[in-house]
């Protein structure tokens, strides 16, 4: 809270320095004058550098051409035989056994009782709609003289 103010305080202080008369005088008195034309600009002069000479680059010797010996050939080993596996034999499965069928006893029959027929009491009549009038109202006048009060009027003269 207290910075807020010194910031309020300070600006108020900034703008009345700059909102003195002197300031508004001087520049309009600035903004009056002609504004003189900015001076040309000349660049120095950059002196040309000596173009550097490179020396020729040696030449790239030739080498021999490297030959390889050839690789010993050797025979492939041979693999024995792989030998043969009896082929195995499964047992056969046994034949699935039958089931016998269940015989369900019949649902007992069970008489539902009936419901009696319910009448309902007539709708009261309805009412009827309000109507709305279509006439406005005349407003009332406004008195124009303020009526007078016996207790306020001035003793009569002798």
């Amino acid at each position: 809270m207290a910075g807020s103010t010194h910031f309020l305080l300070l600006s108020l202080i900034i703008t009345l320095l700059l909102s003195s008369i002197d300031t508004s005088t001087a520049a309009r008195r600035l903004l009056d004058t002609a504004a003189a034309p900015p001076p040309a600009l000349t660049l120095p002069t950059i002196p040309s550098l000596p173009k550097a000479s490179l020396p020729p680059l040696p030449a790239v010797p030739t080498l021999p051409k490297a030959t390889l010996p050839p690789l010993p050939s050797m025979p492939l080993p041979t693999l024995p035989a792989q030998p043969t596996l009896p082929k195995p034999t499964l047992p056969t499965l046994p034949s699935q056994p039958t089931l016998p069928q269940a015989t369900l006893p019949p649902l007992p029959t069970t008489q539902l009782p009936t419901v009696p027929k319910v009448t309902l009491p007539p709708l009261p009549a309805a009412t009827p709609v309000p109507t709305i009038p279509t006439t406005i109202p005349s407003i009332p006048t406004i008195p124009t003289t303020i009526p007078t009060i016996p207790s306020f009027s001035p003793p009569p003269s002798n």
